[in-house]
């Protein structure tokens, strides 16, 4: 008998044809997939429960209401902007769509990175009716996301280069150097080949580069933004310089200690030590407490979904 396996199509032709018995077939492997995946996020959440001290974070949390809207931005920019292009591309309805990309967040964040992906590709082949697998378009997401970080990143060291060429912040020029040499060699290498690497027109293509370059910008906006708000006596003009400053050091893969790095350039910058770590403190805590909020829920929503599809 002959394969009838819908794979993904080369650019421009037709997918192949699925069986009902292959499309059940599948649907019921990526339900159980998801199951699974749903289930180490809840495990990873207990776990990392466990490692927090509430006490000390709810000293630090404050009370402003700003603060919260700019977090709560922050932290949906991401997901947000995802549904928008995945919108564009598919029938993805908003609640459900919503759950499967945080849930991909999560994923990445507390388990694998890159895991989120696989689950939201089983998610989205076992919930969306598509002529064709959604794995092309997903690797298109997922690749431009990485290219256009690499070329913001470029921008901010042009822009930030006589700072950090200065020598006073800590930063390592071989470091740097390397580092921007992986950035140019990967993003070289994408464009060489993205005739071959991506799948959707040309069209969607630059939609989804301006949805990345427009999430990173409103990340860097909540962040500077937030911050001013704790520690009011920093313009906010300085707080936008040490974001953008500090998305570029968690950009540049080969610079080591990088939180060493930025906590030396916040006090270079800012002067003020004790403040400085104790918000950076803040902010990995409520980042991770909401990861495990988000994880808790959607983990749960993800096995209830995966029992309702068998």
């Amino acid at each position: 008998m002959p394969d009838t396996t819908a794979v993904d199509p080369l650019p421009g032709a037709a997918p192949l044809p699925l069986t009902p018995a292959d499309e059940s077939k599948r649907a019921r492997w990526a339900g159980w997939f998801s199951a699974a995946v749903s289930l180490a996020m809840l495990v990873a959440v207990v776990l990392e429960m466990r490692k927090l001290e509430f006490e000390q974070v709810l000293e630090l949390v404050p009370s402003h209401a700003g603060f919260w809207f700019f977090f709560a931005a922050y932290y949906m920019a991401l997901p947000l902007s995802e549904w928008l292009i995945y919108r564009r591309l598919w029938p993805i309805p908003f609640v459900s769509g919503m759950a499967a990309l945080l849930r991909k967040l999560v994923s990445n964040e507390l388990l694998l990175g890159y895991l989120g992906e696989a689950q939201f590709y089983s998610w989205a082949r076992s919930h969306l009716k598509m002529e064709a697998t959604p794995f092309g378009a997903i690797k298109d997401v997922t690749i431009l996301s990485a290219l256009t970080g690499n070329v913001m990143t470029l921008v901010m060291l042009i822009f930030t280069w006589p700072l950090v060429s200065s020598g006073q912040i800590g930063m390592e020029m071989r470091s740097t150097f390397m580092s921007l040499g992986v950035i140019l060699i990967t993003s070289f290498v994408i464009l060489l080949f993205r005739q071959r690497l991506f799948t959707l027109p040309k069209r969607e293509l630059w939609f989804i580069s301006i949805v990345h370059v427009l999430r990173i910008l409103v990340v860097l906006a909540c962040s500077a933004l937030m911050w001013h708000l704790v520690l009011p006596d920093v313009s906010v003009d300085l707080w936008i310089v040490l974001a953008t400053l500090r998305m570029l050091l968690s950009r540049l893969p080969l610079l080591p200690n990088k939180d060493v790095v930025f906590a030396g350039l916040a006090v270079f910058l800012l002067g003020h030590e004790v403040q400085v770590a104790s918000l950076m403190t803040l902010m990995a805590a409520m980042l991770l407490i909401a990861h495990l909020a988000v994880g808790a829920i959607v983990g749960l929503i993800g096995l209830i979904e995966s029992r309702s599809t068998k």
